[in-house]
């Protein structure tokens, strides 16, 4: 717990119940453990006794309670008594991940982000024109109409003409397929510094970004250290850093294959990482190489980078580290592909990926 500093929680400071307080508190200790509710309720008891954090008439037993009576914590199975974080506490660590790291952003309707493509779309601006053949009459402006008839014809004789026919402009919407790729190599704890979690936080406010604000679009997520694999919205809290080297071209290879398993026809790769690939696959074994910029590593890297572009997937790279070396590889694998490269502080990540999600969806035609 040494370097970790809750003043946002600090009694008297937020309003709320003290429950709301609490559970604040919990949910980012669960992200720090990894979703370990024991460990989390530890560490919570602890903070209690240095910021008394509790009252007389609330005390922790009452907030496990609480937690077990509202549903967000669930006994693991009957012959363990411990318990894991429940479906709703996993919703609930996602919306607040939204929240901290994008704001409040507010629901809205379904495929409500545009391109810069306008004609015969599917969502209507403010901007009118004229009336053409083949345009939908759902598009049509009907108050605009009916003025342009009355000025044309007056309201002796009135009737409606396609020349007084004006309609909205509209924009097609676009939909997005995004694989989220997230470093799990050992370095992402390397040196005490804890990346993982701000980039497990991200991932968890994206996800729930794109499932409320535009569920048209799709979101897969991968994380890759040796191997790469795919993950669950729903494994996000739990992810951990293994003893693992950095095999970017595994991750990039899985990532690939899930694209192509997509009908969207705009596809990306975000990848979150601090460190050059040191690993890739010869066969069946593993070759490694952490010293430097390997050769073979680095060019396997930038290959799957150029194939990326030229199945038109743009890679934007998000790394947390600005070693010289490392950045230009970085720089070498984004003009490889013609991507994008971001070298974000953690604290600046959720922002980065943020704004380039809505600038890619902006810049997109269908």
């Amino acid at each position: 717990m040494v370097g970790w500093r809750f003043s946002e929680y600090v009694p008297g400071q937020n309003e709320g119940s003290v429950f709301d307080r609490l559970l604040k508190i919990f949910q980012e200790l669960l992200l720090y453990t990894s979703g370990d509710v024991s460990e989390a309720l530890s560490w919570l008891t602890e903070l209690d006794k240095e910021y008394k954090l509790t009252t007389p008439d609330y005390g922790m037993a009452d907030f496990i309670q609480d937690l077990i009576d509202q549903g967000y914590i669930r006994q693991q199975d009957p012959e363990n008594p411990g318990f894991v974080p429940a479906a709703k506490m996993e919703l609930a660590l996602r919306q607040k991940a939204l929240e901290d790291v994008f704001g409040q952003i507010k629901k809205s309707k379904q495929g409500n982000h545009s391109t810069r493509a306008d004609g015969k779309g599917d969502e209507l601006t403010a901007e009118l024109r004229p009336f053409e053949f083949g345009d939908s009459l759902d598009k049509l402006a009907i108050s605009e109409s009916l003025r342009n008839a009355h000025i044309n014809h007056g309201i002796d004789e009135f009737k409606l003409t396609q020349e007084d026919l004006e309609v909205h402009e509209t924009f097609y919407q676009s939909q997005t397929s995004t694989v989220l790729m997230i470093d799990v190599s050992h370095s992402m704890i390397l040196y005490g510094e804890d990346r993982i979690t701000p980039a497990k936080k991200v991932a968890m406010a994206l996800s729930e970004y794109i499932t409320t604000r535009y569920p048209k679009d799709t979101l897969d997520i991968l994380v890759f250290g040796n191997d790469a694999w795919q993950i669950e919205i729903k494994d996000l809290p739990y992810l951990q850093v293994g003893p693992f080297h950095t095999n970017t071209v595994a991750g990039l290879e899985l990532a690939m294959d899930m694209l192509r398993k997509r009908r969207n026809p705009n596809k990306q790769i975000f990848m979150i990482t601090d460190g050059k690939p040191t690993c890739i696959k010869k066969g069946k074994k593993y070759y490694k190489n952490s010293f430097g910029l390997d050769r073979m590593i680095v060019n396997r890297t930038l290959n799957l980078a150029m194939s990326c572009r030229k199945l038109q997937i743009p890679i934007t790279t998000f790394m947390i580290a600005r070693d010289p070396y490392l950045m230009r590889f970085v720089d070498s694998f984004t003009r490889a592909n013609n991507g994008k490269a971001f070298y974000s502080s953690l604290e600046g990540l959720g922002e980065f990926i943020f704004r380039d999600y809505k600038n890619n969806k902006s810049n997109r035609r269908r």
